[in-house]
């Protein structure tokens, strides 16, 4: 009855009427009072018609039902079995009070009753098993509301419910047991199971071991695969759950069932191919599966790459590719989504993978006598697509077929052709039968003209990607000379030339209705920037060529400090300003390392130059293409998103000019970013090495220095050695401070202060240093002279310890004197005693004898004993006043005088004898 108030108070509190909610709760336990406790079976099965009723309509009836239905209903299902339309109706009101109910003026944070209701049940293990069991019934509706009562379980509890199904003996097979039911009863169960197996290791390998595969792909057949509704796309959500980074279960269906039951879903049918919302959703799932299985498995297994690599080499022997390329290439009638879908599955299948990328090259596109190497019809939509999505799916195409892969980017570059000028200006639809190089230099040149520059940005990108790591390329496209703009000059231009006029163009680019187009210039100049990072890069040749023309370092020193730019584009600016020292192998004034540095440092100054780097390092593209986030799965609620790719809104970044271009993400992968940084610690090394030191081949001598007139040899030659004598010492005393103010720039970055201020905060820091030097100095000094004080005490204390040692030696010497007077009255004791016995007469003359003897004896020693207790005493002052000095020295005295103690070993002795 506590529960019970409880969720009354609960039910009063979230409703706001409290009589309304106690209304409530009598009626829902006036009903169940009915139902556990009623005579008439009839009575019995109107009050469980009622309590589905008012529990399906009332979230306040929902949670009287949570605080006290449960045991009643439950107590239903396992007792009256036989009772098919009361189970029924339990399973109804177990349904309806699991639903949630949607009622306009409900708070965001009012409590759900349906879900707390969800929370009760699946804490009940039994409750679950007793569910299980109901799907072995016959009845229909029985089977089809215990499902439903399982989905809604699993909707709102998963990992319990996946937990609690596991521990039932046969729970998943009875499941599984349902895809082969009715239609009906096959679709909730489909539904369940995919729900079921999301994260879910142990449950995924079980239902694949139930045949799931063989079941999924039977349902997709009966549906009519690519044609079919929201089953198949259920079916694929299932298959898709079963293989996600789950290298047993894709080797299971590689070797059993095979690919093919996949790829004939790609296939495409009919003579119009219509393209509707639900078969754009599950050709994308079928394209997604395929991604799956190019993953190969989680990245901890160690067989993940040996499976990619097996499960691509199937999938190009099934001729998928055929069907990659009919639904990205040949049918442009096909969604954008799909088309970029497919060329990324492209891009993925050749991607480390050598033969297959000879697969790619060998294919050709068209019926006779039309036909094109597909390579050239992948570069043509991107070069022509209007979509920035599908520009990026084939460019990630020529990213993972040049990766890695001297011989193509050699086979690309070798058609790299000029076209006469005749023909560059024909209709783009001519360019089908042009090479792929001629394609690709017609669409990096042919933009200038209409003011149009995207086309040559993303030329640009594939160029990028056919120069990478390739010297050989580098250099053949440096050989590549354009017509010149005006015939009449006559000297041609290289292509390196016309790439850096388009990236100037770009800033100043007008869009069609004469407004200044900003987000053009957000993503053309870094994609050439881009290209020319790349194509430098160990490149002495191409830093030569680019530095022939003088503007180009100009502009490049403008674009890193021009604060209208983005972030990326001052980095890149200056990353590339630094390959023009790094690579520069140049012996020419005006275009070698230093007059490069040199004007760095006039222009920016070296603190503002290395921060860009650093600002460039935490922008958004930098921070993102290192972390790639993995792909999201498809499932019913993003399914229709996915299907309606949107490209960015260029009118949305008109007033976003510090912000980069979104598509920029894509482009920088995570190879370029490293690059970059790679680079970057070159370049800081590189810039404090030339600035320190400088070109040293410099004479020039000034007019002053001519030999006056009237002036002697000796006298000129004098004023000359000491000129050249204080020059030196100058030169020596700047070099020395700009290698040490170079070092402190590159160690620091530039952190954040203004040059005046470093310059400020770097005066006061050598003030300080040189201060704390010369303390130090002094404090070594002091030590100095205290070692020296301490070895002089250790001396005399070493002196002191010796003459201690021989005055024990003498008091030893005095004792066994001692003793021998003492052996010797004792002989003279024992004579004594004989004469007592023998003559009388003679005792008395020799007891005077004895104490005679023992006075003079006792005297003596009292002498001896007295001389060496004033010397003792003398040296016990010399011990103290060193040891006071030892004490104000640091040196510790007791230990000192134990080890004399020990050394010697001489007073216990003593005392031994004496006792």
């Amino acid at each position: 009855m506590d529960l019970v108030s409880g969720y009354k108070g609960v039910v009063g509190l979230v409703f706001g009427n409290e009589n309304s909610a106690s209304n409530e709760d009598s009626y829902v336990e006036r009903l169940l009072n009915r139902i556990s406790n009623g005579k008439l079976a009839e009575d019995r099965r109107s009050a469980m018609t009622e309590l589905q009723s008012v529990v399906a309509e009332s979230p306040a009836a929902q949670l009287a039902f949570g605080a006290m239905g449960f045991p009643v209903i439950m107590a239903v299902l396992k007792e009256e079995r036989d009772d098919v339309e009361m189970v029924r109706g339990a399973l109804e009101t177990l349904v309806g009070a699991l639903t949630p109910i949607e009622h306009a003026k409900g708070s965001k944070n009012e409590v759900q009753p349906a879900l707390m209701n969800t929370d009760l049940l699946s804490r009940e293990a039994d409750s679950i098993s007793l569910l299980l069991s109901l799907l072995s019934e016959e009845d229909f509706y029985v089977r089809y509301y215990t499902l439903q009562l399982l989905t809604a379980l699993l909707t709102n509890s998963t990992n319990r419910l996946q937990e609690a199904i596991l521990t039932i003996p046969r729970g998943i097979t009875r499941l599984m047991d349902m895809l082969m039911d009715r239609e009906v009863i096959r679709n909730e169960a489909l539904l369940l199971l995919t729900y079921l197996t999301r994260e879910a290791e142990e449950i995924q390998k079980i239902v694949v071991f139930e045949g799931a595969f063989e079941k999924i792909f039977s349902i997709i057949k009966e549906e009519g695969g690519s044609e079919g509704g929201v089953v198949v796309q259920d079916s694929l959500e299932l298959l898709n759950n079963l293989l996600h980074n789950n290298a047993s279960n894709q080797i299971l269906l590689r070797e059993t069932m095979g690919f093919d039951p996949l790829l004939s879903i790609l296939k495409l049918r009919g003579s119009t191919y219509s393209f509707t919302q639900q078969k754009t959703i599950i050709l994308l799932s079928a394209l997604e599966t395929i991604n799956l299985l190019m993953v190969g498995g989680p990245e901890a297994d160690p067989g993940k790459y040996a499976n990619m690599l097996t499960n691509k080499t199937t999938l190009v022997q099934k001729k998928i590719l055929d069907h990659l390329l009919m639904l990205s290439v040949e049918s442009q009638w096909a969604p954008v989504a799909v088309r970029c879908m497919a060329l990324r599955c492209i891009g993925d299948l050749i991607a480390g993978h050598p033969k297959n990328i000879d697969v790619l090259a060998s294919k050709v596109l068209g019926d006779e006598p039309q036909v094109e190497p597909a390579m050239n019809s992948i570069l043509r939509i991107l070069l022509r697509s209007s979509s920035m999505q599908e520009f990026v799916a084939a460019d990630y195409v020529f990213k993972n077929f040049c990766e890695k892969n001297a011989d193509g980017q050699t086979m690309l570059a070798s058609t790299l052709i000029p076209q006469p000028h005749s023909m560059t200006h024909d209709p783009l639809e001519e360019d089908v039968n042009m090479s792929f190089g001629s394609m690709l230099l017609r669409g990096l040149t042919v933009s200038e003209k209409d003011g149009d520059l995207e086309t040559c940005c993303r030329a640009a990108s594939v160029l990028s990607h056919i120069l990478k790591d390739n010297i050989q390329c580098k250099e053949r496209v440096l050989r590549i000379e354009l017509e010149a703009p005006m015939p009449s000059i006559g000297a041609s231009e290289p292509l390196m030339h016309r790439m850096v006029k388009y990236m100037v163009l770009a800033s100043s680019m007008k869009s069609k209705d004469g407004i200044s187009s900003t987000s053009g210039n957000l993503y053309v100049q870094p994609i050439i920037l881009k290209l020319l990072v790349t194509w430098l890069a160990e490149c002495p040749s191409a830093v030569h060529c680019f530095l022939d023309s003088r503007p180009h370092l100009t502009y490049l020193l403008e674009l890193v400090s021009n604060s209208s730019a983005t972030v990326c584009i001052r980095g890149l600016a200056a990353c590339l300003l630094g390959e023009c020292v790094i690579y520069n192998k140049s012996i020419d004034n005006g275009k070698d390392a230093f007059t490069v540095v040199d004007t760095i440092g006039q222009k920016l100054g070296l603190t503002s130059y290395f921060m860009k780097f650093d600002e460039m390092q935490k922008s958004f593209l930098f921070t993102s293409a290192k972390s790639a986030q993995p792909r999201k799965p498809l499932t019913r609620s993003t399914a229709a998103s996915m299907a309606e790719i949107e490209d960015v809104d260029e009118r949305n970044l008109s007033d976003q000019k510090d912000l980069d271009h979104p598509i920029l993400s894509a482009i920088f992968d995570a190879q370029f970013v490293n690059l970059v940084k790679s680079l970057e610690a070159d370049i800081r090394e590189s810039v404090v090495e030339v600035y320190s030191h400088p070109k040293s081949k410099v004479a020039v001598v000034p007019a002053e220095l001519e030999q006056r007139s009237g002036e002697s040899d000796g006298e000129y030659i004098k004023r000359l050695k000491a000129f050249v004598e204080k020059q030196c010492s100058e030169i020596q005393d700047l070099l020395s401070r700009n290698a040490l103010l170079a070092e402190d720039l590159a160690k620091t970055g530039g952190g954040g202060y203004s040059q005046p201020e470093q310059r400020a905060s770097g005066a006061l820091d050598r003030v300080q240093v040189e201060t704390l030097r010369r303390d130090l100095q002094e404090a070594s000094q002091r030590l100095e002279m205290l070692k020296a004080e301490k070895a002089n005490i250790e001396s005399e204390a070493s002196m002191y310890q010796n003459l201690a040692g021989k005055m024990e030696s003498d008091l030893k010497s005095l004792s066994d004197a001692y003793n021998s007077l003492e052996q010797a009255n004792f002989h003279l004791e024992k004579e004594v005693r004989a004469m007592k016995s023998g003559e009388p007469s003679t005792f008395s003359d020799v007891e005077a004898i004895r104490a005679e003897a023992r006075e003079e004896a006792q005297k003596e020693s009292e002498a001896e004993l007295n001389d060496l207790l004033v010397c003792l005493g003398q040296e016990q002052s010399k011990v103290d006043k060193l040891s006071a000095r030892l004490l104000e020295l640091g040196e510790d005295v007791d230990k000192l005088l134990e080890c004399i103690g020990d050394e010697s070993g001489l007073p216990e002795d003593v005392d031994e004898e004496e006792d």
